[in-house]
């Protein structure tokens, strides 16, 4: 069955659920609107949205130094409550977390962090790129967007793949820990030291 925006506009509304998750819950649920619903809520994320609005004024500052000693990481994720950032879930996630990050080695933790100049030199490259390539003028915008994507998933925290499974982003993984935990998490922010940069 052919998902349309129109079907992924609904369940975005009725869930408060991101965009590409709303579609990917559609997909799995062969279109079906009740059964894409269920999907979202058994992965915790419909859960998650609803809490995003919440104040996180609690959680932990965690150091991560890789074996070896020449690559460290230092990230601050917040929660609602001492309690939760207490719990062998919530320091469990924040060190997979951490080790993303030294992983990875991402820029910012999300998209809107980015300097906007630099994001129009990238844009302004990939269309360069695109016609350079032969590509007719109708669909450079397509591969602008398309390029652009795959840069944030490069170098944004939020937008890239998790290293421990790769069929989900850090957002998702975020959003199945608030599920599992009942709190709204916020990764604020981290710092990558490697030895000699």
């Amino acid at each position: 069955m052919e998902i349309t925006a129109k079907m992924v506009k609904e369940l975005r509304e009725k869930t408060n659920v991101g965009m590409m998750d709303c579609k990917k819950a559609l997909v799995e649920a062969d279109g079906d609107f009740d059964k894409a619903v269920t999907r979202l809520r058994e992965k915790g994320i419909a859960k998650a949205a609803s809490k995003a609005g919440r104040v996180t004024k609690e959680g932990v500052i965690f150091s991560y130094i890789h074996p070896g000693d020449k690559l460290g990481v230092l990230v601050e994720i917040d929660c609602e409550t001492d309690f939760v950032a207490r719990t062998d879930n919530f320091k469990a996630f924040v060190k997979d977390v951490a080790m993303q990050i030294a992983a990875t080695g991402p820029l910012v933790v999300m998209r809107d962090e980015l300097d906007q100049e630099l994001i129009e030199k990238e844009k302004e490259i990939y269309r360069q790129q695109a016609l350079n390539e032969g590509k007719p003028e109708k669909i450079v915008d397509k591969i602008v967007t398309g390029r652009l994507d795959k840069y944030y998933a490069e170098v944004c925290l939020m937008d890239q793949s998790f290293v421990k499974d790769n069929d989900k982003t850090i957002t998702d993984f975020v959003n199945e820990i608030i599920g599992k935990l009942g709190e709204n998490i916020a990764i604020k922010r981290f710092a990558r030291f490697r030895l000699g940069e």
